[in-house]
């Protein structure tokens, strides 16, 4: 596990044209979840960015509409702004829907076909967790196959540099759980690192904020901007904050219902209940009434 920490912030102002949201509508949101808008909320008011509310909806058979109005719901109950983007469930699927961006992502899918950088593969995650190379890059099964996954050749001891908040460089290799990773899933859809690099330089975003488990990620769509050949990528800065966990240690994850705001919001929880109970998570212990508030007393932004 990569030890890789969030970046001190610093205090001159910087200045980024575009930040994202970008839930994915598979769950109902939680606190986690929150930390995370919070941070970006503020961080994009800090350096004058806009934010643009991106929903990742490709995991067809895990989206659900009442997912993506829990989106709308949770962000305008705890007043999480947002400039660019959809306001309802309509105008997402009228525009801005993944879906609509499928011959983008082919494209990308395309090039990386035609420059050999992919191969395709038959074995789960599971079939490949004790072997060291996956058994697929030398079977050479044809790319067209049916019921394959498309995975990126790596090269794993590649430096990938990482442009972070405070203006350094961060240098690191691809951590083992990414070695080859999947840019075209078995249902012929193409995976998250694909779709994230693409939507991030579609819209102009120039200031991506994270979670820390999702560092891998960050490393992993580096490589695959390199094998696209779309240096603009690493021009993003990355900024990756600390994430709420559970009271075993275990990170928040939608599938645990008491920690959903849906929850708490029709449990009769004001906004500022719901700050406060993050802020006790980050061992705060005062009451916090607005998502600003939350990223200053938390030391984060």
């Amino acid at each position: 596990m990569h030890n890789h920490t969030s970046e001190a912030p610093i205090s001159a102002h910087l200045h980024f044209k575009r930040t994202r949201i970008a839930p994915t509508p598979s769950g109902f949101l939680h606190l986690g979840n929150v930390l995370s808008f919070a941070i970006t909320a503020a961080m994009a008011s800090k350096n004058s960015a806009k934010i643009l509310l991106r929903i990742d909806d490709l995991d067809q058979l895990r989206v659900n509409k009442q997912y993506v109005q829990d989106i709308f719901d949770t962000l305008n109950f705890l007043e999480i702004p947002w400039d660019e983007g959809p306001r309802s469930i309509r105008e997402f699927e009228d525009s801005y829907s993944q879906l609509h961006r499928m011959n983008i992502y082919n494209e990308a899918l395309r090039q990386l076909a035609d420059n050999g950088s992919v191969f395709a593969c038959t074995c789960s995650r599971k079939q490949l967790q004790d072997v060291d190379i996956d058994p697929c890059i030398s079977k050479q099964i044809p790319l067209s196959a049916e019921n394959t996954s498309w995975r990126l050749h790596t090269n794993n001891n590649q430096k990938l540099s990482i442009k972070d908040y405070s203006g350094q460089i961060t240098s690191s290799t691809l951590p083992a759980d990414m070695h080859n990773f999947v840019v075209k899933k078995k249902d012929g859809f193409p995976a998250y690192q694909l779709t994230s690099v693409i939507d991030d330089l579609f819209y102009g975003v120039d200031l991506v904020v994270r979670g820390q488990d999702l560092w891998s990620s960050t490393l992993a769509q580096h490589q695959l901007a390199l094998a696209l050949r779309k240096d603009k990528f690493g021009e993003i800065t990355f900024y990756h904050h600390p994430l709420l966990m559970e009271p075993s240690g275990t990170k928040l994850s939608k599938s645990a219902g008491a920690t959903s705001v849906k929850f708490l919001r029709e449990s009769g929880k004001s906004a500022a209940d719901v700050y406060t109970i993050i802020a006790a998570m980050l061992g705060i212990n005062e009451a916090v009434v607005n998502w600003d508030q939350l990223a200053i007393v938390s030391g984060i932004v």
